[in-house]
């Protein structure tokens, strides 16, 4: 079965469309009005190997915020949605990426337990136009839209772009990981027997 997912969301300040297939080759259609986030959200699609196609029409004459806030709610109902009864996935998932001077570690558990955890010191307070802030405010809406387990840990820091796609991109192989089939079970890995 395709493990996809069609979300619409549309409030006072923003109107995102959001589809997403986990069993992807990493194509994505991305605009946000906010051209540091869709970079990274590329980066996201082609390195878990999920096709992306995000159109966002938020409040950006307020700030980036709800634009950001809002896609992270949205994407994080579409994995719950697309993941299905997580019969037969590996349900963990981890990866430390390197980016140059940088190492941020990511994990996951879908375990349907929304935790977020994220070490992570950016020194610079926007990249771009991006307020960096919103990488937290992100993943945040991620993990609990999601029911996951998210951690981000900085190992080295450094330069702020590169700590951020690093984010981006570990936690794009931590959840391809995760969602990945695991040939020696057809149930859902845990010893209660559901998620």
């Amino acid at each position: 079965m395709a493990r996809t997912a069609t979300i619409e969301r549309k409030t006072k300040e923003t109107a995102i469309s959001l589809s997403l297939n986990l069993d992807g080759r990493g194509e994505s259609q991305i605009s946000t009005g906010v051209g540091f986030f869709d970079h990274m959200l590329e980066g996201f699609s082609k390195h878990g190997f999920f096709d992306l196609n995000l159109t966002v029409s938020g409040d950006l004459h307020v700030d980036s915020h709800h634009t950001v806030e809002d896609t992270g709610i949205v994407l994080g109902q579409a994995i719950a949605q697309a993941v299905g009864d997580k019969k037969g996935i590996r349900r963990y998932g981890y990866f430390i990426l390197p980016m140059d001077e940088t190492l941020v570690l990511c994990a996951v558990d879908l375990c349907g337990r929304p935790y977020f955890q994220f070490d992570m010191e950016i020194p610079a307070q926007k990249v771009g136009d991006f307020d960096t802030e919103l990488i937290r405010e992100f993943f945040y809406a991620v993990s609990y839209k999601s029911g996951m387990n998210l951690h981000l840990k900085q190992l080295t820091g450094g330069n702020s772009h590169h700590m951020i796609e690093a984010a981006f991109k570990a936690f794009a192989k931590a959840l391809d990981m995760a969602t990945a089939e695991e040939l020696r079970s057809q149930d859902v890995l845990s010893t209660k027997g559901s998620l």
